[in-house]
Formats: structure tokens, sequence, C-alpha cells
């Protein structure tokens, strides 16, 4: 990941820019203990944002916490399973406890446990539901009265390219939910508008992960980048700086809308044509 300055250096607004910036906002991210939500966190902190992380594992969540605190950013962290409906209204709850004010709702936290859709368990896709899309709606029913309050706001979250534009095999359930994501994003933005609440989302492609993901082995990420037309997998910094983005002012006319942050990844139609170039 980028260093802290080199980020600071893109996230401070200018002076003749202070919509890029999200001074005084508060904002809840769940998720946010590693990975993509970690640097939606950190990004978010650096850009002005008094942070609230809701994540699964809360040491994970408190150690991001501390280093936001460290570079002198303002951030807390709870404990919180997202996937369970008075966890989520808990998680708006504390924010507003915490910072006295909700602004941005960040919808990041997300499960995939692989299984092929002959051997797929009922546990395993209810949960899979529960925590990717279910959560959407606990959390903006429980964010909207404080949201309105504030005259608005933004509700974002991480969806996918895969389901709404791609498959693999063993992630039906995953792919299901995430685009089931995308017209919760639509649909909820067509609500909302006139609140001035909008709602909108970031579809990663591969994004290089920490251990225990298909990503984080060396030469399977090898193996994969080189069908990516940029060459490479995306960090989470780069989900996080089209968050931020859609989480500004500057984004403000933006609404039920997603953003394909993936390198290029789903713009071939096969391998073959990110492998070479014509004669």
């Amino acid at each position: 990941m980028s260093t802290g300055g080199e980020a600071q250096a893109v996230l401070r607004p200018a002076s003749g820019l202070p919509e890029f910036g999200l001074e005084g906002r508060v904002a809840l991210v769940t998720g946010g203990g590693r990975g993509i939500g970690a640097a939606i966190a950190q990004v978010m902190a650096r850009a002005g944002a008094r942070v609230l992380i809701a994540n699964r594992t809360a040491d994970a969540g408190a150690a991001v916490a501390a280093g936001i605190q460290a570079q002198g950013g303002q951030a807390q962290a709870i404990g919180c399973d997202i996937g369970q409906p008075a966890e989520a209204r808990r998680a708006v709850a504390e924010t507003v406890a915490r910072y006295g004010a909700l602004d941005i709702v960040v919808h990041n936290a997300a499960v995939n446990p692989w299984s092929s859709l002959e051997q797929l368990s009922e546990a395993d896709l209810a949960h899979t539901l529960a925590v990717n899309l279910q959560a959407c709606f606990w959390l903006t029913q429980a964010a909207l009265p404080h949201l309105r309050r504030q005259g608005g706001g933004r509700i974002l979250v991480t969806s996918s390219v895969t389901g709404p534009r791609v498959a693999m095999p063993g992630a039906a359930h995953y792919a299901a939910s995430k685009a089931g994501v995308n017209g919760f994003i639509r649909a909820a933005a067509l609500e909302l508008a006139p609140e001035h609440i909008t709602v909108n989302g970031v579809e990663p492609g591969y994004i290089a992960k920490q251990g225990g993901s298909l990503l984080s082995n060396p030469e399977r990420a090898r193996r994969i980048a080189a069908h990516i037309p940029a060459g490479e997998l995306g960090r989470p910094e780069d989900i996080a700086y089209a968050m931020c983005y859609l989480a500004s002012p500057a984004a403000r006319y933006v609404t039920g809308q997603t953003l394909v942050v993936d390198g290029g990844s789903t713009l071939p139609e096969s391998p073959f044509f990110s492998e070479s170039t014509p004669a």
C-alpha cells in the first residue's frame, strides 16, 4: 500500500478544491479491520473524516483505528457481526453516540465461503446473503433518521465485478449477493434522492489481499495479473480513493451508480486479448 505521506498528498484538498475533502464528516465503515476496508477507513480519515470502524474481529479494527490515530486522524473501533440486524443497528447507534452525527455509511464487510453450487449449505448461503446484501438494508434503515437530520448524506457499498459483470466457479452465492447489492444501490438511490442522500458503490476487480485469501498466494497472483490489461493486481487504496470521491461533496450529483475499479480486467472478451497486441 502507499505510504501515509503519498496518500495524504493526494487527498488533502488544495485551497480551491475543498469539495474533494471530508472535513467535518463522520463515517461508519464496516469490515474495516484489514484489506479494502482498512484502506477506506485510513483514506477517509486522512481526508478529514472522523471514522468508526465496525469489524467482526474487534482487535483488528482497533489496530487500524490506532494506526489512524498515530497519524493524527480520528478513528475508533467496535467489534460487530454485521450479519445480524441488531448488530447493524448498534454500529449506527455507536457512531452517533461517539461522534454526535453520521454523514457517511460504508458497507464494506463481506464473506465468501467458497463452495460449489451443488454442495452449498443453507447456512453458508444464508450467512453470505445476510452479511453481503441484507446488511445494506439494515444499515440504511438505521442510518436514515440521522442522515435526514444532517440534511443528507452518503450510503456506499463495496460491490464486486463478480456477479454484476462476470462469474467464477464456487462463488454463485457471492455473485448473487453482489448482483443484489447493485440492485439495492439503484433502487435505494431512486427513493432517497429527493432527500439529498446518495447511494453508490464500487466494484473491485482483483485486489491484492492479505494472508488467507486466494490472492495472497504470490504465484497465483502473478498468473492472474498476466491476464489483467493493467498488468498487476489492484491495491486496497485504489478502491478507497474511489470511495472517498463518492463520499465527498464533489459527488453530490452522482447517485445509483457503481464505479468499476479493475485495471481493465473485465474489458477483454478473452484472456487472449490481454496477452497479445495487434500486429
